[in-house]
């Protein structure tokens, strides 16, 4: 403290003194009050600190420390949770906050956000309503249902129904569907938490339809899961939907479909096979389906529940329901999502998890090439990439996509990653064989231009 210059911290100046500044006082007008105060005090701190640590040597400017403020008042106010360019090649990135919601899903859920609305009251009858009723009738058209609810997320779904129609009862899954969803959420902890008691049939690669058959008891149900997140291949056999139908009708006992992703089209018709679509399962006779509104849906977060009335009924009247409701935000864009299926073709072209799904390589070529002009001077150079869908769905299938492959001269690949992801609106890349890679599967080309000069700054620091 001896070699302190006592002098630099009393010229520091004071809050108020600094709050009659003219840029102080226009802030203040149009912003928070609280945060510029916090801001200003942040930056007289920092130059405090600055002179007791003898790294600053000389009294601050006025301007000087209005300026650091300033910038400490922009970072503070931004929000947490904000917008990223997603240049992964991963579509459904859980990260990155999986599916984007059409345009038309967006504007309803600012459209129901920014008014009152008739979340719960029948506007014919004028008394109360259901929340459901906004997306049951479409559910039911779009995949023949007999009945549906709508809860928060899939796997509140799962637990939802197994409480309600198997608490204390058994649940007959095969051991090769005992999956893992993010977050070390398991399918045996979901069973257990709902009150029932797993019985595991079969083995890892193998089920056969006498396994299940053997287990079977007046208090059970049949309980069939997609592995959307892998794959077992080779000496291996699962049994059908249809086959484990025909069997729960002989025992008189619930089926259950837990299909994860959960398609509204037959993706097959586009040549992306191994994911079934939610039609089918009714089709093939399962009771009780449910699935995701933000994986192949293309909608926002959601579990949906599809299947026999009587099973919907009770399931609408569990406590639980309450307690994993859907919110009016999310039902605005749900009820926008599905009305864009109403024509297959209008929901591929509207909806962009679709749209970049079944997007031509010629398509991706053109895009890749557009910003590879932007960014050709940074020894950039169009590479043949594979994307993902990604949110633990269809492991195994690779979209041929192109990427934007970029070899820094001044800095490291690492450096650079760090800086793109710290720019205003972070861009999020990957890190191939010291090269970053902006995937354009997963770029739009609005972006282009803030992309290419986010680059240019980043190398040129």
């Amino acid at each position: 403290m001896n070699n302190v210059n006592k002098d630099l911290l009393k010229n520091l100046p004071k809050i108020d003194e600094l709050l009659n500044e003219g840029i102080i006082k226009n802030e203040i007008e149009v912003g928070n009050r609280s945060l510029v105060v916090e801001s200003l005090r942040k930056a007289i701190d920092y130059y405090r600190t600055g002179i007791l640590n003898l790294k600053i040597v000389k009294s601050p400017e006025i301007n000087e420390i209005i300026e650091t403020a300033l910038k400490i008042l922009k970072k503070d106010a931004k929000m947490n949770l904000r917008p990223v360019i997603n240049a992964t090649g991963v579509l459904l990135h859980t990260n990155l906050g999986r599916a984007l919601l059409s345009e038309k899903a967006a504007k309803a859920a600012y459209t129901i956000a920014s008014s009152y609305s008739n979340l719960e009251f029948n506007i014919t009858s004028g008394k109360r309503g259901s929340r459901y009723d906004s997306v049951s009738e479409l559910i039911k058209k779009l995949t023949n249902a007999e009945d549906s609810v709508v809860v928060n997320n899939n796997a509140a779904a799962v637990l939802l129904i197994l409480n309600t129609l198997a608490k204390d009862k058994k649940v007959i899954v095969s051991r090769g569907e005992l999956v893992e969803i993010g977050g070390e959420f398991r399918v045996p902890d979901i069973i257990a938490q709902s009150g029932c008691l797993l019985q595991e049939v079969g083995t890892t690669n193998k089920t056969h339809i006498k396994d299940y058959e053997k287990e079977i008891t007046e208090d059970a149900v049949l309980l069939k899961v997609h592995t959307s997140n892998y794959k077992i291949i080779g000496f291996t056999s699962e049994v059908l939907i249809s086959e484990l139908s025909t069997l729960s009708k002989k025992h008189d006992i619930p089926l259950i479909y837990d299909l994860g992703g959960g398609s509204l089209i037959n993706l097959e018709k586009y040549g992306i096979s191994g994911e079934p679509f939610v039609q089918k399962a009714i089709e093939d006779g399962a009771d009780v389906v449910c699935f995701s509104g933000d994986k192949l849906l293309g909608g926002p977060q959601a579990g949906i529940i599809i299947g026999k009335k009587e099973y919907i009924e009770k399931i609408k009247k569990n406590p639980l329901t309450r307690a994993f409701r859907i919110d009016k935000l999310t039902l605005a864009a749900l009820e926008a999502t599905f009305r864009e299926y109403l024509d297959e073709e209008n929901a591929i072209k509207n909806i962009p998890l679709l749209n970049s799904l079944l997007l031509d390589k010629e398509s991706l070529y053109k895009k890749a090439v557009i910003l590879h002009s932007m960014l050709e001077p940074f020894n950039a150079e169009i590479i043949e990439e594979f994307g993902q869908i990604g949110g633990g769905t269809m492991p195994e299938f690779n979209i041929k996509t192109y990427a934007i492959a970029i070899n820094p001269l001044n800095c490291s690949v690492n450096e650079l990653e760090e800086k793109l992801r710290n720019c205003e609106v972070p861009i999020i890349t990957r890190v191939v064989k010291d090269r970053v890679l902006l995937d354009v599967l997963t770029l739009f080309e609005k972006d282009f231009e803030y992309i290419a000069n986010c680059v240019r700054k980043c190398l040129n620091e």
